[in-house]
């Protein structure tokens, strides 16, 4: 049993396709509070399908924030996160905090040391790296500690240690006191099985094109971007790609939903390393409401 106070902070975090959304909006409509994004996908304009952003008639149940409210050609950040969910952790209604992104739920519970921005010229540079040579060029200590296949968290890395000649791990060690410590709220990670979540991520994309995906990246395709952040919504690429020309649409479902599916392995992989101090269900029960104790 998980006792959730109708005052206290809530966490939700899980694999894509998880049922993570669904379950802030039960617990907002039967106790109260503001759905706050901690995704780092849906932070941005454009990409509302593909992203999975919550539907209008979510909407109407409950006050949502932090979704769709940066342009999708602008940069964003853990600490831009930060800083915009920092009003809302002291606001008139408690924060059901939802995401799927790790990065942006360690920071919050653990703290995010102050490192300077990346020069565009530095970045610049970096994105004609070759993988393997990024990773060579980092620390042990901080080769450690991130996901070396993840190439947005290497090059990260990489350009931290170039731009301040202080390596990523360094910086993390002097890390300040979190916004928001794992005792001061309730912290849900749902646990998803493999053959479960993978049929749910294929059904989810198909529904996403029944719901108008490939109209969103028609409309999106002039200002397409590989570069852009808001470019790493999972089937963009592949939808974009078919619009161009270069793959069928079959093709690009496929790729899409593998491309999903090789995503929530790396958050499974993540959530177990990371969220063994948080309470755990399992995604594939959560209908059964008696798994959750709503306190009044």
């Amino acid at each position: 049993m998980i006792k959730i106070p109708p005052d206290k902070p809530v966490l939700i975090a899980g694999p894509t396709a998880s049922g993570k959304s669904a379950l802030a909006l039960d617990i907002a409509t039967r106790q109260g509070g503001v759905i706050v994004n901690a995704d780092a996908l849906q932070v941005f304009a454009g990409w509302h399908l593909l992203t999975a952003r919550p539907h209008a008639d979510d909407l109407a149940q409950a006050d949502h924030v932090l979704y769709g409210h940066v342009p999708y050609d602008a940069p964003y950040s853990v600490g831009h996160w930060l800083r915009d969910l920092g009003p809302f952790l002291h606001g008139s209604q408690r924060p059901i905090i939802v995401g799927g992104t790790g990065l942006n739920f360690h920071a919050l519970t653990q703290g995010l040391a102050d490192i300077p921005a990346t020069p565009d010229d530095l970045r610049a540079q970096a994105d004609q790296i070759p993988l393997p040579d990024l990773i060579a060029g980092l620390d042990p200590v901080t080769l450690l500690r991130i996901d070396q296949q993840n190439r947005m968290r290497v090059q990260r890395a990489w350009e931290v240690q170039q731009a301040t000649g202080r390596s990523l791990a360094d910086w993390q060690d002097a890390t300040p006191a979190p916004l928001l410590p794992l005792d001061a709220c309730v912290a849900i990670t749902l646990d998803a099985p493999k053959d479960w979540l993978n049929d749910r991520i294929s059904r989810r994309f198909d529904q996403m094109l029944d719901q108008g995906a490939l109209e969103e990246a028609r409309a999106m395709l002039p200002f397409w971007d590989p570069a852009h952040q808001s470019a790493k919504a999972i089937g963009a690429p592949e939808l974009i790609a078919h619009l161009q020309g270069r793959m069928t649409l079959d093709d690009a479902r496929d790729a899409a939903i593998i491309a999903s599916r090789q995503y929530a392995k790396r958050q499974r992989t993540w959530f177990r390393a990371r969220h063994k101090a948080w309470h755990h269900l399992p995604a594939d029960h959560l209908d059964k409401s008696a798994t959750i104790l709503l306190s009044t």
